[in-house]
């Protein structure tokens, strides 16, 4: 472990909290997103962060996991092995905007307006980039989604699912990578589809929306692309059950 990790273990204080588990995450979360650890860096062993802390080494470990599944940590097996800080790529972004977004959402301060003006901030300008920077295997998965949606009924209980994967997938086709994580997590967090009034009309007329944005994607033509996706938005508001 090297002098700039021993100075950051040395600031580590045990907090009086409900769960000793928070207090290491929390602080070795917050020194992570404070830049007192360099992306690729080894954090100091688990016997000595449950020294710092003053807690068990199994509620480290159990802290440490926590990080690894919200993408800030990794861990690697073996005498050469220990946990490492990520480098930031947009599915760890994507996780960290998405837990906040859930936050916001769990609290009910969040009105389906604001949520499509969001959509519309974001994914009607994704969706013509997606024309023009889209890869053919971003269109075949947008083929199979919409395929997906095609045949399933209104009481499939993935249609939530298809809903993200299709607007997610044209958010990472944009070729920019912080817009796709932006909109991986807003549909991660908010499941926008389940504020739909789901009839048999609203199921088949937004499916046919979104075959004519993966018909404008598919062609290329950026121009139809945005305006297929304002056009699906505004209807989205307008079959919403909350307005």
């Amino acid at each position: 472990m090297g002098d700039d990790a021993q100075r950051v273990a040395g600031e580590f204080k045990a907090r009086a909290v409900t769960r000793p588990r928070a207090q290491v995450e929390e602080q070795i979360k917050e020194a992570i997103l404070l830049g007192q650890f360099s992306q690729g860096e080894k954090l100091p062993p688990e016997t000595q962060l449950a020294e710092q802390f003053g807690v068990s080494r199994p509620t480290v470990r159990e802290a440490l996991s926590s990080l690894v599944t919200a993408g800030l940590i990794r861990k690697i097996p073996g005498n050469a092995g220990g946990s490492f800080i990520n480098t930031v790529t947009p599915d760890s972004l994507s996780k960290m905007l998405g837990e906040s977004m859930e936050t916001i959402m769990r609290l009910g301060t969040l009105e389906i307006g604001e949520l499509t003006q969001v959509r519309h901030i974001l994914e009607v300008p994704a969706s013509r980039l997606a024309a023009t920077g889209r890869s053919e295997a971003d269109i075949e998965h947008l083929r199979s989604i919409v395929e997906r949606q095609r045949t399933t009924t209104i009481d499939d209980p993935e249609i939530p699912s298809y809903d993200r994967d299709f607007h997610t997938t044209i958010g990472n086709a944009s070729g920019n990578r912080l817009l796709g994580a932006f909109v991986a997590a807003l549909h991660e967090a908010t499941h926008p589809v389940e504020f739909l009034n789901v009839t048999q009309t609203v199921a088949n007329r937004t499916v046919k929306q979104h075959m004519a944005i993966l018909k404008a994607i598919e062609a290329g033509d950026a121009a139809e692309a945005e305006s297929a996706m304002k056009d699906h938005l505004d209807y989205v508001l307008r079959s919403s059950r909350r307005n």
